[in-house]
């Protein structure tokens, strides 16, 4: 797996393309990020390269919108 860093204008842009991202995982394995996040770290989910983007892409998600939160 390649690292590929985005760089974005804002953190609002940032979470915006974060989500449009985790839509398209929780599209394809019908379940939203927030259910699949609660099994995953349960390990009731494999480690598939799909599956470990998505965390991520999910932790960072909630990373970000708690740093917006904090600042309104």
């Amino acid at each position: 797996m390649r690292k590929q860093r985005i760089e974005y204008d804002s953190p609002v842009d940032a979470l915006v393309a974060i989500a449009k991202h985790l839509s398209i995982f929780e599209n394809r394995y019908r379940m939203t990020s927030e259910e699949f996040f609660d099994k995953f770290s349960k390990g009731q989910l494999e480690d598939s390269e799909d599956f470990v983007e998505w965390a991520n892409d999910y932790q960072h998600y909630v990373t970000i919108r708690l740093e917006i939160e904090a600042h309104v």
